[in-house]
């Protein structure tokens, strides 16, 4: 049967409108990157911007003193105290919740996709449809990703403003995001998360129910999020870090490449019926 891209976005514009409708899925999601993107950050800068005591502003800015020598160099010189701090912050510590959210999303997207379908008792159907498993899976594939990448875009965006917003009065310029947020927010994230989905999509075929396959995915997805924090508040302490990045990044496309195809043959129209695997 020829690949053809109508069936696959069919099944991509099909799980994406039952996730619209799902309102008790998208509605702690979205509050969920409310909270880590916009509230936190916000209280913490907040916080640190306003104290008042001086001997405990000094013993918040020793926290400096642990990073390397390239982060102390990328922090802007001349300014108060309070502000190399919550320079800090906003790029070392707090943004990396961009590697996190959205990989959390994606992957609980994909993990309830295709034994979601049995259990809503719509895998029989989409088990005789003309589509062929290619364009199912890289349907519910562009179906998990979107929610991740929205994530990304309307989360990253908003902290970006927010803390621009809060620190320029004292730090002069629009510093955030830096070079190497740029790469790993545009080049590195979305392989990750491709990396993820083709995991968790191989176990949403296998499992047997969307409980199992969340409590699975957990095991998947930790070391991702694992690498990709620690790049982000690790590997952005060195001055070479753009190239660094697009190294990795370059490594990562390879591995989601050849993940995602050898994912494909994990869709059968059985583990859609719910029955043995094909032969």
């Amino acid at each position: 049967m020829a690949f053809r891209r109508e069936r696959m976005w069919t099944v991509a514009r099909t799980e994406l409108r039952q996730l619209l409708q799902a309102k008790d899925f998208w509605v702690p999601m979205a509050l969920l990157g409310g909270i880590f993107f916009v509230v936190i950050p916000a209280i913490l800068l907040l916080l640190i911007n306003n104290i008042g005591n001086q001997q405990a502003l000094q013993q918040v800015s020793k926290a400096l003193d642990v990073l390397p020598a390239a982060a102390k160099q990328a922090v802007p010189q001349g300014i108060p105290e309070e502000a190399k701090v919550s320079f800090t912050l906003a790029v070392f510590l707090l943004a990396p919740v961009a590697v996190v959210v959205p990989l959390t999303i994606s992957s609980a997207v994909g993990a309830s996709s295709i034994v979601g379908e049995r259990e809503r008792g719509t895998g029989e159907f989409l088990a005789h449809t003309p589509a062929d498993t290619r364009e199912i899976y890289l349907g519910k594939l562009i179906a998990s990703c979107i929610p991740g990448y929205i994530t990304t875009a309307v989360g990253f965006g908003a902290y970006s403003l927010l803390v621009n917003a809060m620190l320029i009065g004292k730090i002069g310029y629009l510093f955030f995001p830096t070079p190497a947020w740029w790469v790993l927010i545009l080049w590195e994230l979305p392989p990750f998360i491709a990396i993820a989905l083709s995991l968790v999509l191989r176990l949403s075929a296998r499992v047997k129910s969307t409980a199992a396959a969340q409590q699975a995915t957990g095991l998947v997805t930790l070391p991702l999020i694992l690498i990709g924090y620690g790049q982000s508040t690790g590997a952005l302490f060195g001055a070479g870090t753009v190239r660094l990045g697009m190294i990795l990044g370059a490594v990562a496309w390879v591995v989601a490449l050849v993940s995602l195809a050898s994912g494909v043959r994990s869709i059968k129209r059985s583990s859609l019926l719910g029955v043995a695997d094909e032969a």
